[in-house]
C-alpha cells in the first residue's frame, strides 16, 4: 500500500468564473472573461460563464456532496469583480458574504478551504485602464487581497495569490487565446512582471496582517525535454523552460529573474524598463508553500523561424494521450517534483491541479463510468508517492476538477470533472472517479490493488519514448 504522510490533504479544485454563474447578481461587476467570452469567435459555440454550474446558488449542495464523497479539502477562487466591481474601493458586502457562507459551510463539514485570490477574472474596469499592462493594477490587487484576508483570514489557513500566472500573461497577452485576447510578446512579458509584483504585494499584506496561516502561489509547471540530444534542441529547451517555468519561479523563490531569460527577453522584446528598483525584493517576499498545477510535459525542438526560437511537440509518437490529444505522462510529474526540490530547496509543495478531459456520457444505468480518469489519477498519485519517498516535501493533492465546468475558450465541450454536470438541469452525478477519489482520501493513499494497477504499462509505449532527460539548471 502507498500510504501518504499523516495530515496529507486530498482535495478537489475549481475556479470562480468556471462554476459560479450569477454574473449579474448582488453587485458583481464585469470581468475580462465576461467581456472576452461574449465577444464572437473567442469561445467554442459562443459559450460563456453566465450560468456555468450555478454554484453561487448551489454551493451548499455542492459542499454537502464533497463531504459525502469524503474529500478533505476544497480549493476555490474568489471573483475579484464580485468583491470590488470596479477593481478598487470598499468591498461589496454581498460578495464577501457569499464567500463567508461558503467557507463556513466547508468548515462545518470538516473540509479545509484553500483560497486562490486570482484565477483570471480581472475586473473589466481595471482592464480599461490597461489591466496587467498597467503597474497600478498590482497595487489594486494588493488592496483586494487585504480585503479578503480581513474577511476570511481567521477562518482560511491556506492561500494562493495567483493561479497559473504564465497562462494569465502569455496566453492572455501573447497568444491571444485567453482574456484579454492580446497577441504581443512584449505585452506578455510586461503583464507577467506586474502579476508577479502583485503577488508580492499580496504576500506583504498577509504578513502585515499577522494572519496565522500559509500563503503561496500556484503556477502551471511543465517539465521540458529536448526532442533530440542536439545542441540546438537543448538550447531551445533551456529557453522554453525559462519561458514557462523559471521566469515565474525564480522571482518568487529566489528573489531574482533568471539571467539567461533577462538577456533573451531584452533581445526579443527590447529594454525591460518596466522592472523598477525594489520590484524583485517585493516579488521575493518569503512564501510558505508552492502550488503546482501539472498536466503534461513539453517536448522541444529548435525552430529559428519561431518568435521564441522553438516549437513544441504536443505528442511524441508512442505516448498515450487523452481524447483531446494531451499526453499522459505521470512519470514526468515525478521528474518535475524532484526538479523543483533540486533547484528551489525544500519548499512545502501542493499539487493544486491534476486531471484529464474525457468524453463522459451518462450510461444506461444512469451513472457515469470513467475508468480512464481513475487510471490517470491513480498513476499520478503513485508518481507523487515516489517523489515523497525521494525526499520531496509534498503535502497535498487536489484533483481538477470537482465538477464539469466552463473550460475557458473550449466552452462546455470539455469535461474535467469528477462529478458530471447536466447543464440543462444542473443535476450533479458523481462519476466513478469521484467515489474512487473519496476512497483514496479516506485511506490516505492507494491500496494494494491500485498500486498493482499503477505499475502496469500504459496502453502505448513508455511515456518517455523519444524524449531526452529533462532540462535542469545544473546542466548549464
Amino acid at each position: 500500500m502507498m500510504r501518504f504522510p499523516e495530515g496529507f490533504l486530498w482535495g478537489v479544485a475549481t475556479s470562480s468564473y468556471q462554476i459560479e454563474g450569477a454574473v449579474h447578481e448582488d453587485g458583481r461587476g464585469e470581468s475580462i472573461w465576461d467581456r472576452f467570452a461574449r465577444t464572437p469567435g473567442n469561445t467554442l459555440n459562443g459559450d460563456t460563464g453566465d450560468v456555468a454550474c450555478d454554484h453561487y446558488h448551489r454551493y451548499a449542495e455542492d459542499v454537502a456532496l464533497m463531504a459525502d464523497l469524503g474529500y478533505g479539502a476544497y480549493r476555490f477562487s474568489v471573483a475579484w469583480p464580485r468583491i470590488q466591481p470596479d477593481g478598487r474601493g470598499p468591498a461589496n458586502q454581498k460578495g464577501l458574504d457569499f464567500y463567508r457562507r461558503l467557507v463556513a459551510r466547508l468548515l462545518e463539514r470538516g473540509i479545509t478551504p484553500m483560497v486562490t485570490l486570482y484565477h483570471w477574472d480581472l475586473p473589466q474596469a481595471l482592464q480599461e485602464k490597461g489591466g496587467w499592462l498597467n503597474r497600478d493594477t498590482a497595487e489594486r490587487f494588493g488592496e483586494f487581497a487585504a480585503l479578503m484576508f480581513d474577511a476570511l483570514g481567521d477562518a482560511v489557513k491556506l492561500w494562493l495569490t495567483h493561479n497559473e500566472p504564465w497562462c494569465a500573461s502569455m496566453l492572455g497577452h501573447f497568444r491571444g487565446v485567453h482574456a484579454p485576447g492580446m497577441k504581443d510578446l512584449r505585452a506578455g512579458v510586461i503583464s507577467s512582471h506586474h502579476i508577479l509584483l502583485s503577488h508580492g504585494r499580496a504576500v506583504t499584506a498577509y504578513r502585515d496582517g499577522n494572519y496565522r496561516g500559509q500563503i503561496g502561489i500556484a503556477p502551471n509547471l511543465l517539465p521540458n525535454y529536448p526532442l533530440t540530444d542536439s545542441a540546438a534542441d537543448r538550447e531551445a529547451t533551456r529557453i522554453s523552460d525559462g519561458y514557462v517555468n523559471r521566469w515565474f519561479l525564480d522571482p518568487v523563490l529566489k528573489g531574482s529573474y533568471p539571467a539567461d531569460m533577462l538577456a533573451f527577453y531584452t533581445q526579443v522584446v527590447g529594454p525591460l524598463d518596466f522592472i523598477k528598483e525594489g520590484d524583485l525584493a517585493a516579488m521575493g517576499a518569503p512564501v510558505d508553500l508552492l502550488g503546482i498545477n501539472y498536466y503534461r510535459r513539453r517536448t522541444i525542438e529548435a525552430d529559428p523561424t519561431s518568435e521564441l526560437g522553438f516549437r513544441v511537440h504536443d505528442i511524441v509518437p508512442g505516448t498515450p494521450t487523452t481524447v483531446t490529444g494531451s499526453e499522459i505522462v505521470p512519470e514526468c510529474l515525478y521528474d518535475l517534483l524532484l526538479w523543483v526540490k533540486a533547484n528551489y530547496g525544500d519548499v512545502p509543495l501542493y499539487i493544486t491541479e491534476n486531471g484529464m478531459v474525457r468524453d463522459d456520457r451518462i450510461g444506461p444505468d444512469g451513472q457515469v463510468h470513467d475508468p480512464e480518469r481513475v487510471d490517470f489519477l491513480r498513476r499520478h498519485v503513485a508518481a507523487a508517492y515516489r517523489a515523497i519517498e525521494a525526499g520531496v516535501n509534498l503535502r497535498g493533492f487536489f484533483a481538477w476538477s470537482f465538477m464539469d465546468n466552463f473550460e475557458w475558450a473550449f466552452g462546455y465541450s470539455q469535461r474535467f470533472g469528477l462529478v458530471y454536470v447536466d447543464y440543462a438541469t444542473q443535476a450533479r452525478i458523481p462519476k466513478d472517479s469521484a467515489r474512487w477519489w473519496g476512497q483514496v482520501a479516506r485511506r490516505n493513499g492507494l491500496d494494494e490493488v491500485d498500486v498493482a494497477l499503477a505499475q502496469q504499462p500504459l496502453a502505448a509505449d513508455s511515456p518517455s519514448s523519444g524524449a531526452r532527460p529533462m532540462f535542469t539548471e545544473r546542466e548549464e
